[in-house]
């Protein structure tokens, strides 16, 4: 996969429900502070290297933003660090709180 492809809530959850895809939320710590995608990981400057040190980087990567545009960018990105299956979520996080809102959690 040289470009990421954008995909559906209900498809980047369909993919999480069969165990094979991980999901970071890329929006502003006091966004993701509040409510996020149930076992979403908080991907940050801060967090990135980490993350690529213990990701499988040939599992499917979902990437989640506000609204699904600077998801864009942190999926292509995400594709030049080696990871190969990289998904940008179409609406972000508005459109899957709307679709699964009982799959969603805040930081206690």
């Amino acid at each position: 996969m040289e470009k990421f492809d954008c995909i559906s809530v209900q498809r980047a959850q369909a993919l999480l429900a069969d165990h094979r895809a991980s999901l970071v939320d890329v929006r502003d710590p006091q966004s993701y502070a509040t409510a996020h995608a149930s076992g979403a990981f908080h991907l940050s400057n801060h967090s990135l290297n980490a993350f690529i040190e213990q990701a499988d980087l040939t599992a499917p990567l979902l990437v989640m933003c506000y609204h699904g545009n600077s998801s864009k960018n942190v999926a292509q990105y995400l594709l030049g660090q080696g990871f190969t299956e990289v998904y940008s979520i179409d609406g972000g996080f508005e459109a899957w709180q709307r679709a699964f809102p009982q799959q969603t959690e805040a930081l206690a």
